[in-house]
C-alpha cells in the first residue's frame, strides 16, 4: 500500500512538472477571423441604430462637432433625420463586401477633390460608437497622410473612399511661416469595422469595431505611382475620383466592371502600368517632347517641362522665381496639315499639330492612342 502510494505521489509530480515547463506556444490560440459579410450586417445594424439615437449637438463656425446621444423622452432631431447636413453614402466595394458608408458633408470644399492614391493634409477626431470621449485626434493640427490602401504606413480604408468626396480649401502663408487655411472641406464618416481595422484591437480600439470620425481637409499632393509622368488622378478613366489594384484576387474576387480604368484590357490599372495602351511603347516615351521643343525656342516659350503635361497648365504663383507655363497639353494622333502636302501621309510625312490637338478636352491624348506607331500619323 506504502508503495503504491509513492508511485501514485511520483506519477502526480511528473503530470505537474511537464505542465510546468509546456512550452507557451502551445499556449497561444489562433482565432480564425470573423466572415466579412456577417460582420458587416452587425456593423451597419450598430451604426444605424447609432444615427438614429443620437443628434448633432453643435457645429462651430469652424466645422467642429459636437455629437450627443438622444436623452429619454428628448426631442432633439436624429443624425438620420436632420435636413441641415443631409446624411450621405457610398457604396464600397472590398473583401468581397458591397458596403454602404454613411457620411456627413459640413462643408464640400473649394478646391480639388484627392483620389484614393493621393497624400493630403487634414486634421481629424476619432469616436467609438458607444463613446463620448475621443480615442485619437489630432488637435486641429493639419497632418500629412497617404491615402494609399493598403500600405503600412497608409491610413484605413474608409479614409481612402471618403475623402475623395471633399475638396481642399486656401492657404494663406504669414511671414513667419504659419499656415492659415480656409474654405476647407470638413465632414462626418461613419466606418464599419471592415474598413478601419477589423479584427486588429488597436491601444483603445477593440477588435471589430466601427469607428466614427470628424475630420478636415486642407490640401493634397498629387502621386505618380508608376513614374510614367501622368499624375494617378489623371490615369483615372471614368473620373469617379477613385483607383482599385485588381490583381488583388483574394480581396477583390468579383469586382464592379465599372471600377476598371485600364486602357488596354490587360488587368493592370493605368496608373499601374507603365504602358497605358499597350502597344510596345512606355507612357513616359510617348510623352516626351520632340528635341528642340523644351524651353524658348526661337521667341516660342514650350515650357520647361522636357515632357507634356497632361493638359495645359498656368505659372505657379507661388513660385516667383520659376515660370512652369506650359501651353501644350499631351496631344492627340495630329490632324494638322501634311509636312509636305504634296506627297502622302506616312511616318516620316507625318500630320502637323494644331492647337486643339493640344488642348480639346475630348482628346484621345497619345499614350492612350496605340495607332500611334502604326505607321501613319504621329
Amino acid at each position: 500500500m506504502n508503495k503504491f502510494k509513492y508511485y501514485f505521489i511520483l506519477l502526480l509530480a511528473g503530470i505537474a512538472i511537464v505542465s510546468c515547463n509546456k512550452d507557451d506556444d502551445d499556449d497561444v490560440v489562433v482565432v480564425p477571423l470573423r466572415d466579412y459579410k456577417e460582420q458587416y450586417k452587425a456593423d451597419n445594424d450598430s451604426i444605424v441604430k447609432y444615427l438614429k439615437t443620437n443628434y448633432i449637438k453643435e457645429v462651430t463656425a469652424n466645422f467642429d462637432i459636437t455629437i450627443a446621444k438622444i436623452p429619454a423622452g428628448g426631442t432633439q432631431i436624429s443624425i438620420w433625420d436632420q435636413t441641415d447636413y443631409p446624411l450621405q453614402s457610398r457604396d464600397v466595394y472590398s473583401d468581397d463586401v458591397n458596403y454602404k458608408v454613411y457620411y456627413l458633408t459640413l462643408r464640400k470644399g473649394t478646391g480639388q477633390s484627392p483620389c484614393n492614391y493621393d497624400k493630403i493634409s487634414a486634421s481629424y477626431t476619432g469616436n467609438l460608437l458607444n463613446a463620448t470621449e475621443y480615442f485619437d485626434t489630432s488637435y486641429g493640427v493639419a497632418r500629412t497622410f497617404n491615402l494609399e490602401p493598403y500600405l503600412a504606413t497608409s491610413v484605413i480604408e474608409g479614409w481612402s473612399e471618403i475623402f475623395p468626396q471633399f475638396k481642399t480649401g486656401t492657404s494663406t502663408t504669414s511671414n513667419s511661416g504659419v499656415i492659415t487655411y480656409d474654405n476647407y472641406g470638413a465632414g462626418v464618416m461613419f466606418l464599419p469595422s471592415g474598413l478601419g481595422y477589423y479584427g486588429t484591437a488597436q491601444d483603445d480600439i477593440p477588435a471589430y469595431s466601427p469607428l466614427v470620425f470628424s475630420f478636415k481637409l486642407y490640401d493634397l499632393q498629387r502621386l505618380d505611382h508608376d513614374f510614367d509622368g501622368v499624375y494617378d488622378f489623371e490615369e483615372d478613366l471614368n473620373k469617379d475620383g477613385y483607383l482599385y489594384d485588381f490583381r488583388n484576387t483574394e480581396k477583390y474576387p468579383n469586382p464592379p466592371t465599372n471600377l476598371f480604368d485600364d486602357t488596354d484590357g490587360d488587368k493592370i490599372a493605368d496608373f499601374i502600368d507603365v504602358d497605358d495602351d499597350g502597344d510596345g511603347y512606355t507612357t513616359f516615351y510617348e510623352i516626351t517632347k520632340p528635341a528642340g521643343e523644351v524651353g524658348i525656342v526661337n521667341g516660342i516659350n514650350y515650357g520647361i517641362s522636357k515632357y507634356y503635361p497632361f493638359d495645359p497648365i498656368a505659372d505657379n504663383p507661388k513660385t516667383p522665381n520659376v515660370d512652369e507655363t506650359e501651353t501644350r497639353g499631351i496631344p492627340r494622333k495630329f490632324t494638322g496639315p501634311l509636312v509636305d502636302p504634296t506627297k502622302p501621309e506616312s511616318a516620316t510625312n507625318p500630320k502637323t499639330g494644331t492647337k486643339e490637338d493640344y488642348e480639346d478636352p475630348s482628346r484621345l491624348r497619345l499614350h492612350l492612342d496605340k495607332t500611334i506607331h502604326s505607321g501613319t500619323g504621329y
